[in-house]
């Protein structure tokens, strides 16, 4: 794209054409309209909107834009709670880990600002949808206060848009009150199915949007972040996950709209190092 402004048109363009798919759909369908999806109770989310960059005035000071991450197979009780005193010790926002692992989480993190994520339908996201909703509601269940779950990237790519919206939206009402992020996968995604992924996650309800599991073929970029923010305005956020691995590499993702960085190297970020982490 030459400029914002032409930019802004791509994702206009792209909101007309699904506007108009959505609404084929439903006068065929006795589904509710996608406007009828119920807001999460006010006060449940964290903030959406960008960060105001003048407000950090040291690497210390993105550490509550944080989701201190720990999601490899391998990971061990003990892994669990080092992250999770980590996070703690740092002020990061959240410790985000596998659903089996959010009751340890939860315990280590009682009493403190950083709360528990669960990730759901990870890192392939085609699970069925009432498989995403039970493990949300069961890890809910388990002390976990923010969703992150992985979009179906096929039923995205083949425009089933009915289908990827009521994906999220199953998983949406199975968390509440508590928020939901879309796990996109930027890197196996077109421009395009970037926006429409973006307008189908804020239509149902979901609380942000966010690039990428660490588990595909590319992490965030500064280029999907924008797109990602100007497709979702400011009442829905954006997370930034896999690849940043210093204080510069969270710069420019806040820089670019995000306002919740997904890393496994926090601890790096915070205190000016660089990792070789891969998440």
């Amino acid at each position: 794209m030459s400029d914002s402004r032409d930019l802004s048109r791509f994702v206009e363009e792209i909101a007309a054409r699904l506007r108009r798919h959505m609404s084929e759909w439903m006068a065929g369908s006795d589904a509710p309209p996608a406007e009828a999806v119920a807001a999460v109770e006010p006060g449940a989310w964290p903030s959406t909107g960008p960060v105001e960059m003048e407000s950090l005035r040291s690497v210390a000071d993105v550490a509550p834009y944080i989701d201190h991450t720990l999601l490899k197979p391998e990971a061990r009780t003990e892994d669990v709670v080092k992250v999770a005193e980590e996070a703690r010790r740092y002020g990061f926002a959240t410790v985000c880990v596998n659903s089996s692992h959010v009751a340890t989480a939860a315990k280590v993190l009682e009493g403190a600002k950083t709360v528990p994520i669960a990730v759901v339908g990870f890192p392939l996201g085609v699970a069925l949808p009432s498989a995403k909703a039970f493990e949300a509601r069961e890890a809910i269940r388990a002390g976990a206060r923010e969703i992150d779950m992985v979009i179906h990237v096929g039923a995205l790519k083949a425009r089933e848009f009915a289908r990827v919206h009521q994906d999220i939206v199953a998983v949406v009402e199975a968390s509440r009150p508590w928020p939901v992020k879309v796990i996109l996968e930027t890197s196996l995604l077109t421009d395009e199915e970037k926006v429409f992924a973006c307008l189908l996650s804020k239509s149902a309800g979901a609380a942000f949007v966010k690039t990428s599991t660490g588990f595909g073929t590319g992490g965030a970029t500064v280029e999907d972040v924008a797109l990602m923010r100007l497709t979702v305005g400011e009442d829905v956020g954006v997370k930034a996950s896999g690849g940043i691995r210093s204080a510069d590499d969270a710069m420019k993702m806040l820089r670019a709209g995000a306002n919740r960085l997904g890393a496994s190297a926090s601890v790096a970020i915070v205190t000016g190092q660089v990792s070789s982490a891969k998440y």
